[in-house]
C-alpha cells in the first residue's frame, strides 16, 4: 500500500513540474523531501541543434528522428529522458532530464544528432512570475 502512495506522490509532483526522482548523489541535483523519503532530482538542459530547414522536415522525417532518440534512449537507460523539443527553422531545441550535460552529449553521439550547446536550466519563468 505505502507503495503504490509513494508512486502516486511521485506523479503528482512531476505534473507539477518537480522533476522525476534519481536515487544517486551528484553536484548538480537538488534535493526535496516527500514524507520521510530524501528524493534527489536531476537537473533539466536545454540542448540546441543546428540543423539546416528544420522548419521544413516532414512529420515521416520527425518521426523517424524520434523513433532514434527514444531507441537511444532506452539504450542509455532510465537516467536520462526526453522533455520534448521545439522546431525553428534552422535550429531544434530540446528538454531533456539528466544526471549531467555528458549523457547528453552521449545520446547526440549514439543518435547522429548534433548537440551545438548543452544548457542547464537553473529555472522557469512565465507570466505568472510578475505577479
Amino acid at each position: 500500500m505505502f507503495y503504490c502512495f509513494y508512486f502516486v506522490i511521485l506523479y503528482c509532483l512531476n505534473l507539477n513540474g518537480i522533476q522525476k526522482p534519481f536515487e544517486k548523489t551528484g553536484r548538480n541535483r537538488k534535493a526535496t523531501r516527500v514524507g520521510k523519503k530524501r528524493l534527489l532530482i536531476m537537473p533539466k538542459y536545454v540542448i540546441e541543434r543546428e540543423i539546416p530547414n528544420a522548419g521544413k522536415l516532414t512529420s515521416d522525417q520527425l518521426k523517424d528522428i524520434s523513433q532514434t532518440s527514444c531507441g537511444v534512449l532506452n539504450q542509455l537507460g532510465t537516467q536520462i529522458q526526453w522533455v520534448n523539443s521545439y522546431i525553428t527553422n534552422d535550429k531544434i531545441y530540446c528538454v531533456y532530464i539528466a544526471p549531467n550535460e555528458e549523457m547528453v552529449y552521449e545520446h547526440a553521439k549514439l543518435g547522429g544528432f548534433p548537440a551545438n550547446s548543452v544548457s542547464e536550466v537553473f529555472g522557469i519563468i512565465d507570466p505568472t512570475t510578475a505577479e
